[in-house]
């Protein structure tokens, strides 16, 4: 495949998961799916609670793709459900931050993930992740990313470009609020996430709504990557 081709693959933008997340089988893997919408009701809000896209776990790790020794960072934990998952899928060999902001929280997570020994808990600063430069392969935030504080959020960008490795990933779960049923307020609207993070030098490269729930998956490279040298052809 050409160099565009790839580029067109990377970016395309809104793609929606339909008929396998209807029927409750995990996706195939194909680079696009068809967002043509064979039955309107598919689409319908069903978000009972506040983590109804958990219910989409399978999709949402295979859409992050993580291999063994990856080195993740599980921004605003919270419970610490996804750094399990993450644990398993990195192997022991890899490593899983879990970060929160305040010591208590660390301290539960700590204890909730203790039979886990690849997970390491860690406390974070509220304006930035933390962690030494290029130290993560991908920055995971599930409902966090309305927490930050408006005004630096466009800094927070640039301090995660400083975290992960120049492939490096940042991955954002959201409440979309324009079809939210509830928590409008506790969501980004996906055009600010992404006049954000491309003023914070980032690319969407993939978007997906959850089907069936009020939350979307975005995920994001560094724009420096697109401009990077080409290494000469053998």
């Amino acid at each position: 495949m050409s160099s565009k081709g790839i580029l067109w693959v990377a970016v395309t933008a809104i793609l929606v998961l339909i008929a396998a997340a209807a029927k409750g089988e995990e996706a195939p893997r194909p680079l696009i799916q068809s967002s043509r919408v064979p039955d309107p009701s598919i689409l319908l809000q069903r978000d009972g609670s506040g983590y109804a896209y958990r219910a989409h776990v399978d999709f949402i790790l295979q859409r992050l793709d993580i291999q063994p020794r990856d080195r993740i960072l599980d921004l605003g934990a919270g419970d610490g459900w996804w750094t399990a998952h993450f644990a398993e899928k990195v192997g022991p060999e890899g490593i899983v931050y879990t970060a929160e902001v305040t010591q208590e929280l660390v301290d539960q997570l700590k204890q909730r993930l203790h039979d886990h020994p690849n997970v390491k808990p860690c406390l974070c600063p509220r304006d930035r992740p933390g962690l030494p430069e290029r130290s993560v392969d991908l920055v995971f935030l599930s409902q966090v990313y309305h927490h930050l504080d408006g005004k630096t959020r466009i800094d927070y960008w640039r301090e995660l470009a400083k975290t992960v490795t120049p492939l490096g990933r940042v991955a954002v779960i959201e409440t979309y609020p324009q079809i939210a049923l509830r928590g409008k307020d506790h969501g980004t609207p996906l055009s600010t996430l992404a006049r954000e993070a491309e003023e914070g030098g980032w690319v969407p490269v993939e978007v997906w709504f959850i089907p069936r729930t009020q939350h979307y998956l975005a995920i994001f490279m560094q724009q420096r990557v697109f401009f990077a040298e080409r290494a000469p052809e053998q």
